[in-house]
């Protein structure tokens, strides 16, 4: 596993590219409650997943530039659907329900939870999953869940390291080395590790540059 927080080659066209999709149209479009809700399967999607207030609805607005594209709150279980937001003409990003602890009724995380699941295994115009890990607890047993759902559903995943800006400098090589050891021998798992704040505008580059570099690759 690597991380992303080298500096780019040069003549890398990738981060202007990444640059320049993220500041174009972004939209939001539905939200789905269930499958047949979805758009149709017309380009690439990619989602982001995580724990409940990981920060995946601030890492769209910090990535897009703009406040509220994503509603973020501090309440865990939100977002209770898929919310589908344009990225130029090309891709999807699908902002995913939150996993683990939810101030929700039950049975609406038992349905929500059967809706991802269902997504991950069925369709096939989704490119990859960002995972997000709260850098400051590294991997968790809820996340290891996950993980074993990204793998059996034989879907390609890139974990991200979320609030990297709240570990301490001395500390985060450790927290990069222990989440590449943990997803070492995951077969689903891409083996670049990226870091961000959403606060501090850490990684966002990378990110824009990961997703152009994906965009084309599947083109």
């Amino acid at each position: 596993m690597e991380s992303s927080v080298m500096d780019a080659p040069e003549d890398d066209p990738f981060p202007e590219i990444g640059r320049k999709l993220f500041a174009g149209p972004c939209d939001f479009v539905m939200g789905a409650a269930r499958l047949e809700q979805l758009p149709a399967m017309d380009r690439l999607e990619i989602a982001f997943a995580g724990r409940s207030n990981v920060g995946k609805s601030s890492l769209v607005n910090a990535l897009t530039g703009r406040k509220t594209l994503a509603k973020t709150s501090n309440t865990p279980g939100r977002t209770q659907q898929l919310n589908y937001f344009t990225l130029g003409s090309e891709a999807y990003m699908v902002d995913m329900p939150g996993y683990g602890y939810a101030q929700a009724p039950v049975e609406s995380v038992r349905t929500w939870t059967s809706l991802v699941r269902a997504y991950l295994r069925g369709r096939a115009s989704l490119a990859r999953v960002f995972l997000l890990i709260d850098a400051r607890h590294g991997i968790k047993a809820v996340d290891n869940d996950a993980l074993d759902l990204l793998d059996s559903a034989a879907t390609s995943y890139q974990v991200v390291l979320t609030k990297i800006d709240q570990v301490k400098l001395a500390d985060q090589p450790a927290r990069l080395a222990e989440t590449a050891a943990a997803l070492s021998r995951r077969p689903a798992a891409f083996p670049v590790i990226l870091q961000t704040s959403s606060r501090e505008g850490l990684g966002l580059a990378e990110f824009r540059a990961a997703v152009a570099r994906l965009i084309d690759e599947r083109r």
